[in-house]
């Protein structure tokens, strides 16, 4: 997979949500890709790299809104968006989920195929940290 975008209504938010909360870099500078500085450098457009490589692309879409304010009603076709992490780390990454005050949808649930937590980020969409089982 080259790439994910998804349109976000609140670019500030979405930015603190993927680049601090999360964790993801945001590339900058020289990183961003010449097809896109212009939009980066007017605010409407963000790029963050996953650690496998993949990029994601926010594109700002201040009168965006979902057909129903409750994530709960999956209002696209895309049901989730998960990031693996390292079994050691994941107990990190919901305490850091719960400092910031974001509310966990589902879990952490632990299933013979590793664990998950879900939540949302800033416009509702679902967002899965989940990482494989452990090995003793």
């Amino acid at each position: 997979m080259h790439h994910i975008a998804l349109n976000v209504q609140d670019m500030q938010a979405s930015r603190y949500f993927y680049g601090t909360i999360l964790g993801l870099h945001e590339l900058t500078g020289d990183e961003v890709p010449a097809t896109l500085v212009e939009l980066v450098a007017s605010g409407k457009v963000a790029n963050f790299i996953t650690p496998d490589g993949t990029i994601l692309d926010l594109f700002g879409e201040p009168e965006l809104s979902p057909p129903n304010p409750d994530p709960e009603k999956t209002f696209t076709r895309a049901y989730h968006l998960a990031f693996d992490i390292d079994p050691q780390l994941f107990d990190r990454a919901v305490t850091v989920i719960r400092e910031n005050k974001i509310a966990i949808a589902h879990g952490p649930v632990t299933r013979p195929t590793g664990r998950g937590v879900y939540f949302y980020d800033p416009d509702g969409f679902m967002i899965e940290i989940r990482c494989d089982p452990e090995v003793h």
